[in-house]
Parts: structure tokens; C-alpha cells; sequence
């Protein structure tokens, strides 16, 4: 019986879920290829921590690329795709239209995209603001874990 009341105890004086709070700077990511930036909320953060775990994480944990290590989602590896993927409207482009990594071939039928959500169906529920909070998410994950993401080293 005073186990019982024990567990009871404990579980009303634990909170379900811990916030952190991430600061200003580690949500601002660049927007363009231009050189502006844009501040993330947090709750885009959030969905796009959501939507990357139910959606890329199967091949990207942790900003690995599994199918070609060599190419990972870190910024530089971002930065040196032709075009760009180092910006949010880079990055969303490529979720709707991937291409290889010299920006020279199509990869519709190989990388999830919105432009062949018949053949990735987990593709066909998410909207540009998803697309966008995907690529935040990403693109603030250097800012917010540091250079655990996409090293290969597990950060969880």
C-alpha cells in the first residue's frame, strides 16, 4: 500500500513534459540565398522536430544522411549543394523538388518530396508550413545541439 501511495505521489508532483526553452538567436536561421534571416517560434521548432521524426528521421537521425554519409545535413554540406540548401527557401525548394546534389538530375522518384507524394505518402499531408518548420528545425539544429548534429555521433 505505501508503495502505491508512493507512485501516486510521485507521478502528481512530476509535470507530464519539461519545456526547454530555446533562446532568439538559436531559432534565427537564413531565409535566402540573399543573406536574410528569419526568427523561428518555438512552436515551429517543435512541429518541425515533429514532423522530421515522423517523417525524415528513418534516414537523417541525428543529420546523418544513411543512404550517402558523405552528404549529411550539416550547414557546410547544405551550403556546397548546388543550389544552396543552406536557407530555408533553399531547403524547402528541395523538399519539393529534390535534386542530386550538383543540382543536375532529378531525384523525385529516390528523396521524398511533395512532387511525388504518390510514391512517399507521408509526404502528402504536410503543407508549405510544415515544409518550412522542417527545414528551421534543420537548419537551427547546429545553433541548438552544437556539432553533435550530423557528425555521427548519436546525440540522443
Amino acid at each position: 500500500m505505501s508503495v502505491l501511495i508512493g507512485v501516486l505521489i510521485c507521478q502528481i508532483s512530476t509535470p507530464a513534459a519539461f519545456a526547454i526553452e530555446i533562446s532568439e538567436a538559436a531559432r534565427t536561421v537564413p531565409l535566402n540565398a540573399a543573406g536574410d534571416t528569419i526568427t523561428l517560434s518555438e512552436k515551429q521548432i517543435s512541429n518541425g522536430q515533429r514532423k522530421f521524426n515522423g517523417t525524415c528521421s528513418a534516414c537523417h537521425l541525428d543529420g546523418v544522411t544513411k543512404p550517402n554519409p558523405d552528404v549529411s545535413l550539416s550547414f557546410e554540406s547544405l551550403a556546397l549543394a548546388v543550389p544552396p540548401r543552406n536557407n530555408l527557401e533553399g531547403f524547402v525548394d528541395y523538399l519539393n523538388n529534390p535534386t542530386t546534389y550538383d543540382g543536375q538530375a532529378s531525384l523525385e522518384e529516390l528523396h521524398p518530396s511533395k512532387a511525388r507524394a504518390d510514391l512517399f505518402p507521408r509526404m502528402k499531408d504536410l503543407t508549405e508550413d510544415d515544409l518550412a518548420d522542417i527545414a528551421g528545425y534543420v537548419l537551427a539544429q547546429p545553433n541548438i545541439v552544437g556539432r553533435l548534429w550530423a557528425s555521427g555521433k548519436p546525440g540522443r
